[in-house]
């Protein structure tokens, strides 16, 4: 098992995690609960399924989930609620600066083809 793959992965479903529970703690903005709800649950459930050795999706996924997550905020007309925007755009931009460099990471690591 590569530790960079599981420790990109378990901050991936922190912040997936983060971006379910923000429309219940911190998030006034109806407009902001289902974006957040869906996509953060995308992450937790690609992460959780890595994490757990099922294989899971890969990190461009991951990465892909992260920038969706990233520009709600100005898709779904929630970038006014300053708690909603920033919890997508902090998490979104975690999880594909995280998904990225595991990307490039595996990208590296593996074997030249000759």
């Amino acid at each position: 098992m590569d530790l960079t793959r599981s420790l990109s992965d378990i901050v991936a479903l922190l912040a997936g995690l983060v971006a379910v529970l923000a429309p219940f703690f911190w998030v006034d903005a109806a407009a902001a609960t289902t974006p957040l709800l869906i996509l953060g649950t995308l992450l937790v459930v690609s992460a959780l399924w890595a994490v757990l050795g099922a294989g899971g999706a890969s990190s461009w996924v991951v990465a892909a989930f992260g920038a969706l997550l990233f520009v709600s905020p100005w898709a779904f007309g929630f970038d006014g609620d300053s708690a909603a925007a920033w919890t997508a755009w902090i998490a979104g931009a975690v999880t594909v600066v995280i998904g990225l460099l595991t990307t490039l990471q595996a990208r590296s690591a593996a074997p030249a083809r000759t």
